[in-house]
Formats: C-alpha cells, sequence, structure tokens
C-alpha cells in the first residue's frame, strides 16, 4: 500500500475563510473536495501540495436549487444526491446519469460535482507509481520532456476523464468561481483548455462555488459510457447529447465526445446535419458517423484505440435513441 505524503490539512468553514486560506498558502495548496482522484495522484507522487484545503465544511457550497429557469448546483453536493435529484432527472437527465456512473456507489457518496468538474486528466502513461514512471523517463505532464502517446509531440495529450463535463457542456452550463481577486463566470465550454498538463482555464487559487444549468421546455438530453467494468472504471469513452425540439423536428442539437484527449471534443459537423430533421433511424445512423470521422481516440488510456473509436458508433446510437421528442411535442 502506498503512504500519503506529509501535508498540512486545513478545514475552514466559511467560503470566504476558504479564500483566504488559499490566497496565503499559493502554489503550495490545493483544494480538496472529496478526494477519491487527489489523494491517490499524491500517494503517486503525481501532485505534490504542501497543505490541502479542504471544503467538506463549507455548508454554502451544499445542496440543488431550482426556478421555472434554471437548477443550481452547490460544487460541494455529492454526486449520488445529484444523480437522484427529481429536478436533474427531469430537466437535465444527461447529468443525473453521468453523475450516476462515476466510479462505484462509494466514490459517489465522497465524490462531489466541483470536484468531478475539476478532475485531472489521465494517461496510461502517468497514472502509475513513481518508481514505475521513473523507470520509463518521466513524461511531459510530470519530470519528463517526452510524450510517450506522441513521440514528437510537445503538447501533452492525457485524456479528460470526468463524465460531468460532456454533460454539463451539451447542457449550457455556467460555472461560478470565487477567488482573492473577485467572482467570474465560464461556461462549462470555455473551462477546459487543450493542454494535457492543467486542462482547465480555472487558476489554482479559484474556488468553483456553484454550477448553473438553464432549464428549457421541449429539451432532452443523454450520456453514455464506456468502460471495461459496470462500475469503478474511469471511461474509456463517454458521450452526451441534448436536442432542443420544436415540434416533431430537431431545433437545436449539441453532441459532446470526452476521454479522446486533455479537452472534451465538441462533433460540430453532428449539429450541422441534425438541425432542421425529425429523428429517425436513418439520421441517428448519419449522427454516429459523422462521430466516428470527426473522433480519433490516442493511446494515452489502457485498451485498444482503434476498438475505443469503433465504439463512438454505439455510444452515440444508444445515446440517441433516448433522446426521443418529448410527448407532447409529437403531438403537434
Amino acid at each position: 500500500m502506498l503512504p500519503l505524503p506529509v501535508f498540512q490539512h486545513h478545514s475552514p468553514s466559511s467560503l470566504a475563510e476558504a479564500v483566504s486560506l488559499m490566497a496565503e498558502l499559493g502554489d503550495r495548496a490545493r483544494l480538496i473536495a472529496g478526494g477519491t482522484d487527489l489523494l491517490p495522484n499524491m500517494k503517486h507522487g503525481i501532485v505534490e501540495p504542501e497543505h490541502l484545503v479542504s471544503l467538506r465544511a463549507v455548508t454554502e457550497l451544499n445542496g440543488v436549487q431550482h426556478d421555472d429557469a434554471h437548477i443550481v448546483i452547490g460544487a460541494m453536493t455529492r454526486l449520488v444526491d445529484i444523480a437522484k435529484h427529481p429536478a436533474v432527472l427531469e430537466h437535465a437527465p444527461a447529468l443525473a446519469e453521468a453523475t450516476g456512473q462515476v466510479g462505484g456507489p462509494h466514490h459517489r457518496r465522497m465524490g462531489t460535482l466541483g470536484g468531478n468538474l475539476c478532475l485531472d486528466t489521465r494517461c496510461v502513461y502517468i497514472n502509475q507509481t513513481y518508481f514505475w514512471r521513473e523507470a520509463l523517463g518521466f513524461c511531459l505532464k510530470k519530470d519528463g520532456t517526452v510524450c510517450h502517446v506522441v513521440k514528437s509531440g510537445k503538447k501533452c495529450v492525457a485524456a479528460a476523464s470526468n463524465d460531468s463535463a460532456p454533460a454539463l457542456m451539451v447542457l449550457g452550463a455556467e460555472i461560478d468561481l470565487l477567488s482573492p481577486r473577485g467572482k467570474r463566470t465560464l461556461s462549462a465550454n470555455d473551462f477546459y483548455t487543450t493542454d494535457g498538463i492543467y486542462n482547465q482555464s480555472r487558476k489554482l487559487d479559484e474556488i468553483v462555488t456553484h454550477i448553473r444549468i438553464p432549464i428549457l421546455a421541449d429539451r432532452v438530453s443523454a450520456f453514455e459510457k464506456l468502460r471495461r467494468r459496470g462500475a469503478i472504471d474511469y471511461p474509456l469513452l463517454n458521450c452526451a447529447i441534448r436536442i432542443d425540439y420544436k415540434g416533431p423536428q430537431i431545433d437545436e442539437f449539441d453532441m459532446v465526445v470526452s476521454a479522446l484527449a486533455a479537452r472534451p471534443k465538441r462533433v460540430k459537423a453532428a449539429a450541422r446535419l441534425a438541425i432542421g430533421k425529425k429523428p429517425s433511424d436513418a439520421l441517428t445512423k448519419q449522427l454516429a458517423e459523422v462521430a466516428f470521422k470527426n473522433c480519433k481516440p490516442l493511446t494515452n488510456l489502457d485498451n485498444d484505440a482503434d476498438w475505443r473509436r469503433d465504439m463512438i458508433r454505439v455510444l452515440v446510437r444508444k445515446a440517441l435513441e433516448r433522446a426521443r421528442p418529448p410527448v407532447a411535442s409529437q403531438a403537434t
């Protein structure tokens, strides 16, 4: 069993206290929510903070609120509570499905939406013990100068592996952040970058406080995930789609596929194909083929990349089959 390195733990009881601590400790500190990813990474020497600032006691970051326009989710709300919340199930089913498939039951009881949103990227060449990585000569993401996935690559291509990310992107979510410099809001689409070393636009001292999801009538969404086992494992692929209907026709369409590279990939060609059409088996097949052509998994995860690519068609078809127009729209 790998031991945790020595660090100092802080447990602020308010958001203001947490912000103050992050301002004081600077880059020596990391925020910790559920800890289901950060603590194993610390054991492996992938991250080496001197201080951990826990948000567990910051009650103002907990809970799900909603009105006619938005669902507002506190960043420290547990994944298990989001997955079964009536408002999320009704208005944002892709997020309910995504949070309900993170890890295993114990991960979802510990893990939070903010923590999953900010999950570190993963790669078969980094998520190993220090001894293993040292024997390989390390890599771009930590301590080395070579990418073992793209041999001539100058940018880390470790994969975004958070199931909530594609769901929040297609749902048009906005993310509120707070730091010593004040408040700001990013769209979920703008939250991620293409740099696998740190793929977030969030600064290290910024705290995700709330996630806001718009509620629209005649909107449906769905999420699918590929993994070796039915629980525990990180995704080998995941996919979220969202359709806004106008009567029986598709008025707006969005598809995001992830666990490919550092940033979840929006399949823009799928929207151009789908908008203005009615759902059909033929359209489903066409959209699955568009996703296949536009998404190319790398060898950054420990399964065959060609097989993962073939499975893109399967995931997209399964998601689309569950995203038919609401009954009221079908009748118009």
